[in-house]
């Protein structure tokens, strides 16, 4: 390679260090990029230091896979250790880190930052994968991430990445006066740092031999660059020193700080002996320097076209493959076209400090994307760079915050509506239960009265699906299989889907067993199945699967969601007509259905998608035309060591409605307390009433006997939990039944008072007679054993 190439590409290299700090702000990428260039250039020499026996022509072959893992991250220090323990190979950011080629997790850390990478290189060996986070090493704050690689997996590899931000003028005196300096000097490139006065901070060898006398040279630090250049009437550079026989030079100004005008500038010059040829070279290495940058650059001319763009340019601008736009103002919207191309226009003319503007790109949306122009010297015929971000992961991202907080705000606001509801329910459903005691069938009034009863069910059971999407209904949860769910509920099925649809089930082996609701697991089933069936009106395939996923399978399908773990997953798929895909983002928000009014309350899937969520699973659905699925995952249940086995529960006789005793009843629902105090008077129990906790406690203290209180959880001023406490610290051994509207799990968590009972609403005057029968029963059984 000529001098001028060596040169071309010292002063490409720092250029391309410049242009990545002015693109980002992010200073550790700027230098990990440098360091990652000589990485990139040594790779030979690496090649040849790692495998002697293949370079000296034997037959061992190397592990490439591990070279291209140690070779390929620019920005991270890297070293590769062996099953024994042995330090393979490094690169030299990680000697410079370390202290030299020291074996991980022997590196010269502190106590706790020594005993944190020793649990994940064990953690790597044993799942593959290990982190470790703030290794200190002097002033660097360190995050470790460490992989089992290598053609048997027989290796780590350690990637070692700097949390802190550097200061890149230290780093880049310290590379002038290194090793990197020295190479740019021999192969002719100057390259300077220089003050926002103005002054010298740093130059490498060529650039003090041509500016300096010798005997100037030991005190450069601090003397004004100005008076080391010249100027002639057409514009040409020379070092002044060098007087009528100087070379002309080409300088390239690179701010390290793009927003900052009065911050630090890094200096490099060529001599203008470099013809058209090598020009063309040069350019061609500035496209290769930009292609390899993870983010968007273009150049673009004093006319305003586009001269190149890299990948991720053509990446976030939507720019399709074998089409390059001629303009910039190709990829904008039409209102801002004008705006784009006034900005290119002044940076074009000279103006080099950078500006961001705000666009919106064809085809994207509304949404508008932040470029960045900024005028360019020494590219040939580039005058305008361009840098665009590639926001659509952000914007999705965006979008699905947005759609949890909906979602949850309306979780929370179907929770409390429901709540509210079941009272009213509770009521309803208690009068008629109290008004059919005093009818008959064949009264005038048994008939209308039966008919508001089944629609006050109806109604509770649409409270439950709110319960369900909300997260908030009461499970009752079972150790269980998959295939013996859809074996219990494969019949109601085939009478569901009718005759024009057919039901094929494939079970996978080596299931693990989920903990879930039988019975609202079984609901999940029939609503995707019952989907399924309305989206194939001329008849197909319904289709359920079950099969292990392993915590490996988890990684590779890289979901953002899904924690690595075992699962047990049961897909439901169709051959329906499909969900148009700007439907699919919806479809499991409460009330939103694509069926006509009156067919569906379109709480079917917000529903199964709170009772997957209740059960700590998670649900993906995907669609395209003739193929819609429906993918659960649930965890694999894992006892816990020496914990016995969850007993199957089995069906109680039920309590009979009739009893003696003295009851306090709190409650603030005037309705429900009327219609409880007369249901459980009428089953033989004398019945103390208070409408909120603080009544009930003044009560408590005027009874001289209570055998059980029946209270509602919530109620204003004291609530009921707060209420029984203050109780039993009189009464340790109190029977205590609660009666809520929420779900029992998430009452239990919040309550935490033992031996309590739970009465969910709405209840009939039948389930409320049984719930205070049984309470008083296991009251009893306890104070016998005790």
């Amino acid at each position: 390679m000529s001098r001028v190439d060596l040169a071309v590409l010292g002063g490409l290299a720092l250029l391309s260090v410049g242009l990545l700090f002015w693109a980002t702000g992010n200073v550790v990428l700027a230098a990990g990029f440098l360091a990652g260039l000589a990485i990139a250039a040594g790779g030979t020499l690496l090649a040849r230091r790692l495998f002697p026996k293949a370079a000296a022509g034997e037959a061992a072959l190397p592990d490439w896979t591990m070279l291209r893992v140690a070779v390929n991250h620019d920005d991270v220090a890297v070293a590769v250790t062996d099953r024994g323990g042995r330090l393979v190979c490094a690169n030299d950011l990680f000697a410079t880190w370390f202290g030299g080629f020291v074996t991980p997790p022997g590196l010269p850390v502190d106590a706790r930052g020594a005993e944190a990478l020793k649990n994940a290189g064990r953690t790597a060996w044993r799942d593959g994968e290990g982190v470790a986070d703030d290794i200190a090493v002097g002033p660097l704050q360190l995050r470790a991430h460490i992989f089992r690689t290598g053609q048997a997996e027989d290796y780590l590899v350690w990637r070692f990445s700097a949390n802190e931000r550097l200061d890149l003028a230290t780093e880049i005196v310290r590379h002038l006066d290194g090793p990197a300096g020295l190479t740019l000097a021999q192969a002719g490139v100057m390259a300077a740092l220089v003050s926002a006065e103005g002054r010298l901070r740093s130059a490498n060898r060529a650039f003090l031999l041509r500016a300096l006398d010798e005997a100037d040279q030991a005190h450069y630090v601090g003397r004004d660059v100005s008076a080391m250049l010249r100027l002639d009437e057409a514009g040409s550079l020379y070092f002044a020193r060098e007087g009528d026989r100087a070379t002309p030079v080409r300088m390239i100004q690179i701010p390290l700080a793009p927003a900052d005008t009065h911050g630090p500038v890094l200096l490099t010059m060529l001599d203008e002996e470099i013809g058209p040829a090598d020009r063309g070279t040069a350019q061609a290495y500035v496209e290769t320097l930009l292609s390899l940058l993870p983010f968007g650059l273009a150049l673009v001319d004093r006319d305003g076209r586009f001269l190149y763009m890299n990948r991720a340019f053509k990446r976030a601008g939507n720019v399709g493959e074998g089409r390059m736009p001629r303009y910039p103002g190709d990829l904008v919207v039409g209102e801002d076209k004008g705006p784009l191309a006034d900005m290119i226009r002044r940076h074009s003319s000279g103006q080099q400090v950078g500006g961001d503007l705000s666009i919106r790109l064809v085809g994207q949306g509304d949404d508008p994307v932040s470029m960045r122009v900024v005028g360019v010297r020494g590219l040939g015929e580039a005058a305008v760079l361009l840098s665009l971000k590639d926001s659509s992961e952000e914007s999705r991202l965006k979008r699905q915050v947005a759609q949890a907080s909906k979602m949850q705000a309306v979780g929370q606001l179907a929770g409390g509506v429901a709540h509210d509801f079941n009272n009213i329910l509770t009521a309803v459903l208690g009068s008629c239960d109290l008004m059919l005691m005093r009818h008959t069938p064949g009264d005038s009034d048994y008939d209308d009265i039966q008919q508001i009863r089944s629609n006050a069910n109806r109604a509770a059971s649409l409270t439950r699906q709110l319960l369900a999407f909300s997260r908030q209904q009461t499970l009752r949860p079972q150790i269980l299989q998959l295939p013996d769910v859809i074996s219990e509920v494969s019949h109601l099925l085939k009478r569901l889907i009718g005759d024009t649809v057919q039901l094929s089930v494939h079970h996978g082996r080596g299931l693990g067993a989920v903990r879930a609701d039988p019975g609202q697991l079984e609901q999940v089933i029939i609503n995707l199945a019952v989907n399924a069936r309305d989206a194939m009106p001329g008849g197909g395939t319904l289709t359920i699967e079950t099969y292990p996923v392993s915590a490996a399978d988890v990684r590779q399908m890289g979901s953002e969601f899904m924690p690595p773990a075992d699962y047990s997953a049961l897909k439901v798929s169709d051959t329906g007509t499909g969900i148009p895909a700007d439907v699919l983002p919806k479809i499991f928000e409460p009330f939103f259905t694509t069926k006509d009014v009156g067919k569906g309350t379109g709480l079917g899937l917000s529903t199964v998608y709170g009772i997957i969520k209740q059960s700590a699973g998670f649900i993906f659905a995907d669609s395209k035309p003739g193929k819609t699925s429906f993918t659960i995952y649930l965890p694999v249940h894992r006892a816990e060591h020496g914990a016995p086995a969850t007993p199957t529960p089995v069906s109680k006789p039920k309590k009979s409605q009739w009893g003696t005793g003295t009851i306090l009843l709190v409650e603030d629902e005037d309705m429900v307390r009327a219609v409880a105090e007369r249901a459980l008077a009428r089953a033989g129990y004398t019945v103390v009433t208070a409408s909120q906790g603080e009544e009930g406690l003044e009560r408590f203290a005027g009874m001289e006997k209570v055998d059980l209180v029946v209270s509602d959880v919530v109620m204003p001023t004291m609530d009921g939990p707060a209420m029984v406490r203050e109780m039993r610290k009189k009464r340790p051994a109190l029977p205590v039944l609660f009666m809520s509207g929420y779900a029992e799990e998430q009452l239990r968590q919040s309550i935490n008072i033992d031996d309590v009972a739970f009465l969910p609403k709405p209840f009939s005057v039948a389930q409320l007679a049984e719930a205070v029968s049984a309470a008083l029963d296991n009251a009893a059984h306890r104070a016998s054993d005790g």
